[in-house]
């Protein structure tokens, strides 16, 4: 168990770093977008790309799984995330900083799923709620924390050690999962499905492009419908290919289960939630309130930290009391925080924005992590890696359409108001629209897990 434990850190430590970066860099959206003169939609690509790139590489995690040993895909990872935190590292030009994000995206693709493998794989049942429950505490808290880590080093030095400081990190990541990753399970060689693999980013990509044209080109523009009808027809060609390729890279049987199916959905909302507010609150925070970015930061180091601590604890009740009681709660603490920032919209400070997001992140904490553990642990057992693939990609893909939505959302807005004095005011009006469309999603996310673990228990 010890190893197990090793293993889990040495894969949390990289994974954790991914999701620093993920949302760090989003409290310097306006130093970059003075920087390299870009606007609102355009710098949001920071995150959205690296966000679209590990969506594209985790649904071939489980056909990863059987075809290397774990050890060798971690170390490929992490090798390759090391290079491309270090070419944003010296980053000077906008192009080449998303090169690095790019690059990173491939190696957190690989790894994310590879910490959850190694739970499931090893971990006995009875100790399944708290380790998955460490598990998800990376891959939520890390975007939690990023926006203050960031905001800290920005204000303290500047951007570029946003990355510099995790390269030491990494190295020890690196060599405590070259010592301890085990391997339980054999592998099982079959041929990779090419043809479903293109239909991945045809699916992801045109769909994000679609949503970003809105505020560019307009929801009636021959881009946007371009856009649109290339992520249908991936979408359409991967279902596809899952249902008639003898070995689909992710396989979609998976959501004739309708109580996982609901468990997804309702993931994924939370997810949008998530990176959502995390781009919305820092640039809010110092576009309309003038507030420095450090200060940006810090007011959302509390709720980062109730997140951590209500995560591991729910985690202990799953394991006690089933995972129905934590996400029921959580997920009504999560309306209620978004209703807060809806109806305040007009009269956020600092002080109401700390309190609030603390109360979102206490709802994140109790439900993240036993909606993905409960949600696996209805799939057969030999369907699990599927299940834990699809979790994975849900969470990135979530984050980069939460980020573009709330991006466009605030960019309609701005539209020709940039540097007037009408461009806090459009600011504010856009935060205003995007905080009751994320009061929505939350919405839909809570009446989903209610109606579904109502069913469970009958």
């Amino acid at each position: 168990m010890r190893r197990v434990l090793l293993a889990t850190l040495a894969t949390g430590i990289m994974i954790f770093c991914g999701m620093v970066i993920e949302t760090s860099m989003n409290i310097v959206f306006p130093t970059l977008m003075h920087e390299f003169d870009i606007n609102t939609a355009t710098v949001q690509w920071m995150t959205t790309s690296y966000l679209l790139v590990v969506s594209i590489i985790v649904p071939i995690s489980a056909y990863l799984k059987e075809q290397f040993r774990t050890k060798y895909l971690f170390v490929f990872a992490i090798v390759v995330f090391i290079v491309g935190v270090s070419i944003d590292a010296f980053a000077n030009d906008f192009g080449v900083l998303l090169t690095g994000r790019i690059i990173q995206g491939i190696g957190t693709g690989v790894a994310l799923p590879l910490m959850f493998n190694i739970i499931i794989d090893e971990v006995p049942i009875e100790k399944m709620g708290i380790m998955m429950a460490v598990g998800t505490l990376v891959t939520a808290i890390g975007p939690a924390l990023g926006p203050t880590l960031g905001g800290i080093i920005n204000s303290a030095l500047n951007w570029h050690y946003i990355f510099i400081f995790l390269l030491p990190l990494l190295v020890i990541a690196f060599i405590l999962g070259v010592l301890t990753i085990p391997q339980s399970k054999p592998l099982n060689k079959h041929a990779f499905d090419w043809l479903g693999f293109i239909f991945i980013p045809l699916m992801f990509i045109g769909l994000i492009l679609a949503l970003s044209q809105i505020s560019i080109s307009g929801i009636l523009s021959w881009q946007f419908w371009l856009a649109l009808l290339v992520g249908v027809i991936g979408l359409w060609g991967f279902a596809w290919r899952s249902r008639t390729h003898p070995h689909p890279l992710l396989n979609l049987q998976i959501f004739k289960n309708g109580q996982f199916s609901a468990h997804v959905l309702s993931f994924l909302l939370i997810q949008m939630t998530l990176l959502g507010l995390g781009f919305l609150l820092p640039n809010l925070s110092q576009i309309v309130l003038h507030q420095s970015s450090l200060v940006a930061a810090l007011q959302l180091l509390l709720g980062a930290i109730i997140g951590a601590i209500f995560t591991l604890f729910s985690g202990r009740l799953l394991d006690e009391f089933g995972a129905s009681k934590p996400i029921k709660a959580g997920t009504i603490v999560i309306v209620v925080s978004l209703w807060l920032f809806m109806v305040m919209a007009n009269h956020l400070s600092t002080g109401t924005i700390i309190a609030f997001y603390a109360i979102f992140m206490l709802g994140v904490g109790m439900t993240l992590a036993n909606i993905m553990t409960n949600g696996i642990s209805l799939l057969p057992a030999q369907l699990q890696a599927d299940g834990n693939a699809t979790f994975n990609v849900t969470q990135q893909f979530a984050g980069a359409v939460g980020t573009t939505i709330c991006s466009t959302i605030v960019a309609l807005f701005q539209v020709g108001t940039a540097g007037s004095h009408r461009y806090v005011l459009t600011t504010q009006l856009g935060n205003q629209v995007a905080f009751i469309t994320l009061t929505i999603l939350t919405a839909l996310s809570c009446l989903t897990m209610w109606v579904t673990l109502h069913k469970t228990a009958q």
